[in-house]
């Protein structure tokens, strides 16, 4: 078990299995197909014990939270400051993309194959299905927030439809009024709550063993489904979203470093657990118990706001979704010879942020379904862009997460100060349990001399005793 952790945890590894997989992608496609599958039942197992995680964590997070000083203004923090570090990764990749300007000096082959792709697309979506007696509600579309979803009249849906802005509103208002109660009147049920949440936490940390497994079926994917061109016309776009969200991720890391006070090798090394996973899982919530287990234990913040500030940050605090709308929007506009003004570009990073909060909760192909709402600002077609978006999605998905992450523990690093170092009461707790020489004896010289001749005369009148006793 050790051994399969390691491996996880492992960037060698993990590079190694990628490598590995765009090599069956392209001559062992049933190989890469059932790695695939595989990496499909680890995100559903995660997701499955994801969710009810993200409600325990939130709500022992709450309840630490409101025993600190000034827990009101440390939520207000929060809030703002998620809000802040949202607005900078739009306005960065609304500014970087018109000073890169991805996808205005297309080939015209590449402007070809990106016109065949959303042709093939119309193409295949020509057949209209109608279902007569359909089940449930319909679905909304992208960049509509349905209230219900937000505020829900049946916690116990939102829950079974793991809509994470509902669970989070039941959450936070059950943990307020569980709070609010005394400690005799909650001991039996906290003690359960933190049972279930610690077996949660074991199953997520024993199903991240299948990591390498699901990187090695998703790079088959991209190279086996993904053709040539499309990654050669969408290049421009993807190296400046890659490259921009890596020194955001750079950013963040020295913020909290600062924050941690520890080197920067040591920041890294102890977020790389969650980091590794964040990227190449496809998952944000796969990385609630290790970023919460990091940012606590290993560099010493307050655990009380990292159980509340990761599982709501994971869903709300979407600094990466931000900064790939609005370099997004930035390219379609290019793509199309639109050109952009000031009033435009403030349009983009308004509308990015907005769009990446109402897009809370979804990921994948459903979240980018949300750039539409940005480009639907700048009157730009939105059906073709999403097309074409959704066709390297699969690429965008790790560093957006990654930038995501690093957001929250920023949020986390940023929150705790003044509060006491959960790492150092650790330590302090470890030092207390070793154990400790009851007596130390040192000697000089001449006490070593007396000692010495004491201990002769001793001996001698013991001798001699025994001499008189055997003569008698």
């Amino acid at each position: 078990m050790n051994t399969l952790k390691r491996l996880s945890n492992s960037t060698l590894v993990l590079l190694l299995c990628l490598g590995l997989g765009a090599f069956a992608g392209v001559f062992a496609g049933p190989v890469g197909a059932l790695a695939y599958l595989a990496g499909q039942i680890y995100l559903a197992i995660v997701n499955m014990a994801a969710v009810p995680l993200l409600v325990f964590a939130m709500f022992f997070g709450l309840r630490q939270l409101l025993s600190l000083p000034r827990p009101g203004l440390r939520i207000g923090a929060m809030f703002a400051l998620a809000v802040a570090l949202v607005a900078a990764c739009a306005a960065a990749g609304t500014l970087a993309g018109v000073a890169v300007a991805p996808g205005q000096s297309l080939s015209n082959g590449a402007h070809a194959q990106l016109g065949q792709l959303v042709l093939q697309s119309a193409t295949d979506a020509g057949d209209m299905r109608m279902t007569l007696f359909g089940h449930g509600r319909p679905a909304a579309s992208p960049g509509a927030l349905v209230l219900s979803d937000v505020v829900p009249d049946n916690f116990f849906r939102v829950l079974a439809d793991g809509h994470a802005l509902g669970i989070l509103t039941g959450t936070i208002l059950f943990g307020m009024a569980f709070a609010a109660l005394s400690s005799e009147q909650t001991s039996v049920l906290n003690g359960v709550f933190e049972g279930i949440y610690r077996a949660l936490e074991t199953i997520i940390e024993h199903a991240n063993l299948l990591l390498p497994v699901l990187v090695f079926g998703t790079a088959a994917h991209v190279v086996g489904q993904t053709e040539r061109a499309t990654l050669s016309a969408m290049g421009g776009f993807l190296l400046c979203f890659v490259l921009l969200a890596l020194v955001l991720c750079g950013v963040a890391l020295a913020a909290i470093t600062a924050s941690a006070r520890a080197p920067f090798g040591r920041v890294v090394a102890c977020l790389k657990a969650p980091m590794l996973i964040g990227l190449t899982s496809g998952s944000a919530t796969a990385t609630i118990p290790h970023t919460i287990e990091a940012m606590s234990t290993r560099l010493g913040f307050s655990r009380g706001v990292a159980e509340l500030v990761v599982p709501f940050g994971v869903v709300f605090v979407r600094a990466g979704a931000a900064l790939y709308f609005a370099l997004a929007a930035v390219f379609v506009a290019n793509l199309y010879d639109c050109p952009l003004g000031v009033g435009d570009m403030v349009l983009i990073g308004a509308a990015s942020v907005v769009a990446a909060f109402i897009s809370a909760g979804q990921s994948g192909v459903a979240g980018v379904g949300y750039a539409g709402f940005v480009l639907s600002m700048l009157r730009l077609p939105v059906e073709a862009a999403v097309v074409l978006l959704v066709a390297i999605d699969l690429i965008c998905e790790g560093p957006r997460n990654l930038l995501s992450l690093l957001s929250v523990c920023t949020v986390v690093a940023l929150v705790s100060a003044g509060l006491p170092a959960d790492r150092l009461a650790q330590l302090d707790l470890q030092a207390l349990q070793e154990p400790r020489p009851v007596l130390r004896f040192s000697f000089t010289r001449g006490q070593l001399a007396l000692t010495a001749g004491c201990v002769l005369m001793a001996a001698s009148l013991i001798v001699i005793m025994g001499i008189g006793v055997g003569a008698k």
